[in-house]
């Protein structure tokens, strides 16, 4: 059965129908688009009807009364996002909102599905369609508007329920035409990793922040996109012309004439800046006094590597390898993983790749291991990255014994994340060698000298750690992202304290710097892989502090390559060592500001 929202609309509608709206959110993932809107929450539904059994009838009222609590906190979060915006919107958005948490909690709606689970033993997302059905039945014919308004309202609000009792966003970007602008709620990282770059034209959603792994894999994949666009729910038709502006956070929806010549104007001149970049592929990446910077990608999908060679990158500096666990109900074994991994590798040919172990947890969830490491109360503090590894070490051996074989075909190192204790390492490396040696008696070749081992520095313990970590590390692997987050106590996807999160706050400059510091005393290699690695605007901070490699989104390559040929590494260092010296981050910001205008 598909259930279809009534007021999902004609494709071909006329945008002139109704008026020019300008969306400001967060400019997540760079570039200007102008295209047809695909709504994504507003499309079909598949509806699987099962009988339950008598003794399951109150364990399915008890999952109907979970995916009312889920749609609930939906409903709050986007509240909570159309705060920021103009005081006429806000109040709009936010009593629609209202209406439809009322709807949720004591209506027709959810004591009719309640009812039929109960008496005809319906599933639950079965019984919140019949409701829906039957609803629209009665009120088809009547021409009162407010009448149908409210029809409309109780369909959209079954639908999100539905959406939260199949357990899946959406089945509609499938179904999405070459081009589209996405329009969601939300778009997770297991959403984006179904997306393909070539056919989607941009996306705007209205939950998210710009440093959250949906904006980060946005950036990867190189898909404009605009986050945290609360307002883009109200109005919105499919088939509507938009224009989206991932540079500075701007979306038109139905733009008048005006509009569309200025931002073609914009969009030409961006594609012609992109073209300028591209001169710069077969460049070497060093200073105007002659130090030499690798330059690495970061990757999340397979697809990626062409543009992480057409780019010029010298390596893959980070490859997340949880694309292979997501959107899958079963967990990858051996030969899947080796696959996967052995085709990327081959592609790089001579040039290194940094793998990095599982870390699925916080916003980043396989299906297969949901039971297992499920939300927690706070799940960027809780199950995941090496800690999930070394409980489930069944988990950490298969994917060593993958990562090994795949070494055969090109350069390849081990990267392990969330570490905080020498311990921790210590337990992996007893693992990674039991691994080898039983491939080797398997039969299976390996190198000789195996692949180095490594650990992401990316908890505030760990970094303060380096001495330490550095009897079980072969090399380190900076991240940015979660080490701002911890340090900071700023959980980077939650809309309501996503603006406090701020890379220039002087406990993460100094941490990196003394990280940097300690890696040079031990003779460890030591890179940065965060976001930060990827804006230019904190290159000569990295350079001042003497790190020599960075990993960034394939997209950001040749960006930050223009900056390190414009920089000389002893200015660098001088001003570097000025900012350190500084405790107020907005002095921080101008003083590099400054320096980046200057330099």
């Amino acid at each position: 059965m598909q259930v279809t929202p009534q007021h999902t609309t004609d494709q071909s509608k006329d945008a002139s129908v109704t008026g020019r709206r300008m969306i400001v959110g967060l400019g997540a993932s760079g570039g200007i688009v102008i295209g047809r809107a695909f709504v994504l929450d507003r499309q079909y539904i598949h509806v699987v009807r099962q009988t339950i059994s008598s003794d399951c009838i109150e364990d399915e009222v008890t999952t109907l009364h979970q995916g009312v609590d889920d749609s609930i906190e939906q409903l709050r979060r986007l509240k909570s996002q159309s705060g920021a915006l103009e005081a006429s919107a806000s109040d709009e958005l936010g009593f629609l909102l209202d209406a439809y948490i009322q709807m949720l909690t004591q209506s027709r709606l959810l004591r009719g599905a309640e009812d039929r689970i109960r008496q005809q033993k319906m599933n639950a997302v079965w019984a919140v369609s019949d409701v829906i059905d039957s609803i629209a039945q009665q009120f088809t014919g009547i021409k009162d508007k407010y009448i149908a308004a409210r029809a409309a309202d109780i369909r959209e609000v079954g639908l999100r329920l539905m959406r939260c009792l199949t357990g899946e966003t959406d089945r509609a970007l499938d179904n999405a035409p070459p081009g589209a602008i996405l329009i969601a709620e939300e778009l997770s990282p297991a959403d984006m990793a179904r997306l393909q770059p070539d056919n989607v034209g941009a996306f705007v959603t209205a939950i998210g922040g710009a440093e959250g792994h949906t904006a980060i894999m946005a950036r990867a994949l190189g898909i404009p996109a605009v986050l945290g666009a609360a307002d883009i729910i109200r109005g919105i038709s499919g088939g509507d012309t938009i224009i989206v502006d991932g540079l500075r956070g701007e979306v038109i929806l139905r733009p008048n004439d005006a509009d569309l010549r200025l931002y073609g104007k914009r969009r030409e001149d961006w594609l012609a800046s992109r073209t300028k970049l591209l001169g710069l592929r077969s460049l070497r990446s060093e200073t105007k006094d002659n130090v030499l910077v690798d330059l690495h990608a970061n990757i999340e999908l397979p697809v990626e590597v062409s543009t992480v060679l057409q780019n010029g990158a010298s390596g893959i500096g980070l490859l997340r390898s949880e694309f292979m666990f997501m959107n899958k109900s079963y967990l990858p074994d051996e030969e899947e993983q080796y696959q996967e991994l052995a085709g990327i590798v081959s592609q790089m040919k001579d040039l290194p790749v940094t793998i990095r172990t599982l870390d699925i947890g916080g916003e980043k969830l396989a299906v297969a291991l949901q039971n297992e490491v499920g939300s927690g109360p706070n799940p960027a503090l809780g199950l995941r990255g090496v800690r999930l590894s070394l409980r489930r070490e069944d988990l950490l051996e298969t994917q060593l014994a993958a990562i090994l074989r795949a070494s055969l075909h090109g350069r390849v190192r081990v990267l392990v994340p969330m570490v905080v204790t020498v311990g921790e390492m210590t337990r992996v490396r007893q693992i990674y060698n039991r691994v080898a040696d039983r491939l080797r008696g398997d039969g299976h070749p390996l190198p000789a000298t195996l692949p180095p081992l490594g650990a992401m520095i990316e908890i505030p313990a760990a970094a303060l750690s380096i001495d330490a970590l550095a009897r079980e590390c072969e090399f380190f692997a900076i991240g940015t992202n979660d080490l701002t987050q911890y340090t900071l106590a700023i959980d980077r996807s939650d809309d309501q304290v996503a603006h406090l999160y701020d890379p220039l706050h002087p406990a993460i400059l100094r941490l990196i710097s003394d990280a940097a510091k300690a890696a040079v005393r031990t003779g460890i290699p030591m890179s940065v892989c965060g976001e930060m690695a990827g804006d230019p605007r904190y290159t000569p901070l990295f350079l001042g502090m003497g790190l020599r490699n960075l990993s960034m989104s394939p997209g950001s390559l040749l960006q930050v390559k223009q900056r390190v040929r414009r920089l000389d590494s002893r200015t660098s260092e001088y001003q570097t060592q000025q900012i350190l010296e500084q405790w107020d981050p907005d002095r921080i910001a101008v003083m590099l500001d400054d320096f980046n205008d200057l330099a």
